[in-house]
């Protein structure tokens, strides 16, 4: 029970972890030209490729987080060699700092919280730890399982894409719930795929070349309101 209820707080948009600060690749989408009625073939596309990635990735630092020692630097390796784009990289190691600060606010002394030290990469540049990377420790925490973290993290990045709209292309705030639920199917065909990897060099690299393009972009914009 208490793993099921640490899930739904997971995927829960108000979790004081910054995450409000991201669209996911929403905003730059539409400064690119991406229309309102092009959002539920955004999401489509994002849970077929970089959610897919990422739950996977939170699944993966999860298994580390139960083994000792506990070592995340190769699910970190091979998340960091799957976000080629600098600013993804780095939305997702400030996205994981307020993750990062949360779970040591519940459990300062948790092997997988102290754990998150091996997953800061110092070469070839320095790495803070990634999202995904912190949110599987803080999974292992609150003893959430497997499949509850991948769909938490998939449902996650369907959200803040569908929240980051009513600012972007304001409508009718019942599209966005629309939205997530037409988008159940391939969601989990996204949780299906992240649990079925076996470990690190098995991680999911699915190309999303227009959303790197725009978060390269995006970094250029004088005017933003959120981080990518």
């Amino acid at each position: 029970m208490a793993g099921t209820l640490a899930a739904l707080l997971l995927a829960d948009g108000r979790l004081p972890v910054g995450a409000h600060t991201y669209s996911a690749g929403l905003e730059p989408a539409v400064a690119a030209g991406l229309t309102r009625d092009r959002i539920p073939a955004l999401l489509r596309a994002r849970t077929r490729t970089l959610a897919v990635t990422e739950a996977a990735a939170a699944v993966l630092a999860l298994r580390a987080a139960g083994r000792h020692p506990v070592d995340y630097a190769p699910v970190q390796r091979a998340l960091a060699a799957r976000t080629p784009t600098a600013p993804l990289r780095e939305a997702s190691v400030s996205l994981g700092r307020g993750v990062h600060r949360l779970v040591r606010r519940l459990a300062p002394d948790h092997p997988a919280v102290a754990g998150l030290a091996t997953a800061a990469l110092p070469e070839p540049r320095p790495l803070r730890p990634l999202r995904p990377v912190v949110v599987g420790a803080l999974a292992a925490v609150l003893g959430v399982g497997e499949a509850d973290l991948a769909r938490a993290v998939v449902y996650d990045d369907l959200q803040a894409v569908a929240s980051a709209a009513l600012k972007l292309l304001p409508g009718d705030p019942f599209d966005s719930v629309a939205w997530v639920l037409d988008a159940q199917p391939d969601a989990e065909a996204a949780v299906a795929a992240a649990l079925a990897v076996t470990g690190p060099a098995d991680l999911p690299a699915r190309a999303a070349p227009l959303t790197e393009q725009w978060a390269l972009d995006h970094r250029r914009h004088e005017w933003r309101l959120f981080l990518a």
